[in-house]
């Protein structure tokens, strides 16, 4: 079965180099332009794995994650930040709001897929 992915951004280039890594790889992609986008489709689907930056309008990363986690079909899938924020006190929020994992951007395609075969086969 295809695996199903949100990627979460504001910057529309960053959608479109996730979603065509993502897409190239067999995984099936929708884009979310803010956090409020963002959890909007979360709530509407169903997705093995979600990305979110963290500094978009309207919501940002760490408060969508905060709100996917409070949503029982997604307490335990993967959520990983991709971000240009790369300090240990934000990491430090990110773990504690309930984020899986961490990309820096911009990010290498390949490293990119590894991370996701490892949170999701």
């Amino acid at each position: 079965m295809v695996k199903s992915i949100l990627t979460v951004d504001d910057s529309s280039s960053i959608r479109q180099m996730v979603s065509f890594t993502l897409k190239d790889a067999g995984y099936a992609v929708t884009e979310a332009i803010d956090g409020q986008d963002g959890l909007d489709k979360a709530r509407a689907g169903r997705f093995n794995l979600i990305f979110t930056d963290q500094n978009m309008p309207r919501m940002d990363g760490l408060t969508l994650i905060k709100a996917l986690r409070g949503l029982p079909q997604y307490r335990s899938v993967p959520i990983l930040m991709l971000t240009t924020e790369s300090s240990d006190a934000m990491k430090n929020q990110g773990r504690a709001a309930g984020a899986t994992g961490w990309l820096v951007k911009p990010f290498d395609p390949q490293k990119l897929l590894a991370v996701v075969r490892k949170v999701i086969g």
